[in-house]
């Protein structure tokens, strides 16, 4: 009786804290349930037009955290088609300060700084942009808790992103967003961005998330799909072959590196 007591104490105190979580709570919960210390793989992308025509380009990536996960480098490189082959993007996500990214072309034999009046064009002609693949710094945004919502089978936290000024959402390429993060992972399910206008631009939907680091319940979006509602164009990227692995070489996260072919 003792024992059923204290496992209904339990699971009340656990309920109430999830139910009292402010906005800023979850979605700093949301950033560390993909922190996975280190990850490689295969991913690909298909890019299809509005009139439904598809290129599809194929990468190799891999990720590993730093300064006790406060830093992600990430390291994407183009495998196919030969027009983009060995093009690739080198990214270092900090905590407390702006992201690095470089990009380097193979075409040009050159390696170059994005900067942060860049992150909100496209990456690669895709529906995603720079600043989607860096998880944005949270200080620059106000966060609203909105009303719960069920995405793709899943009960989610629906939170609402408003940037702390115009810069910033020039920087992002986005007045506002918001975000459904699952109940029991806090991993996106979904999310809804508006252009500088206030206008609908595109939704992210994840079809697939993987626990990837089950000892310390990590996860990793593993089917998504970038749906621009007023161009019509989308951009799906799937990875097939995506696994945990926290001994990935450092020196894959150097712009010496980043420009071998």
């Amino acid at each position: 009786m003792k024992k059923l007591i204290g496992l209904l104490v339990l699971f009340i105190w656990t309920a109430s804290s999830a139910q009292s979580l402010t906005a800023s709570q979850i979605v700093e919960r949301s950033q560390e349930a993909i922190k996975v210390r280190g990850v490689q793989g295969i991913s690909v992308m298909r890019i299809i037009d509005e009139k439904g025509r598809e290129r599809v380009r194929k990468i190799r990536q891999v990720t590993k955290l730093y300064d006790n996960g406060d830093t992600e480098k990430r390291l994407l490189r183009f495998m196919a088609p030969a027009d983009v082959k060995g093009t690739g993007l080198l990214t270092y996500d900090y905590a407390e300060k702006d992201d690095d990214l470089w990009l380097y072309m193979p075409a040009l034999r050159k390696t170059r700084r994005i900067v942060s009046t860049e992150k909100a064009k496209n990456f690669m002609g895709s529906e995603f942009t720079y600043s989607d693949m860096t998880p944005p710094a949270l200080e620059d945004f106000t966060f609203n808790l909105m009303e719960e919502e069920e995405t793709g089978g899943t009960l989610c936290y629906t939170v609402e992103w408003i940037p702390n000024d115009d810069d910033i959402a020039e920087e992002n390429g986005y007045s506002r967003r918001i975000t459904f993060l699952g109940k029991e992972d806090f991993v996106v399910r979904k999310a809804v961005y508006f252009d500088l206008d206030g206008e609908l631009l595109k939704q992210l939907i994840v079809h697939e998330v993987k626990e990837l680091d089950p000892a310390n319940h990590k996860f990793r979006a593993m089917h998504l799909e970038m749906v621009n509602e007023q161009n019509g164009r989308r951009s799906v990227m799937v990875n097939e072959q995506l696994e945990f692995n926290p001994d990935i070489n450092d020196d894959y996260f150097t712009v010496r590196y980043l420009e071998r072919e």
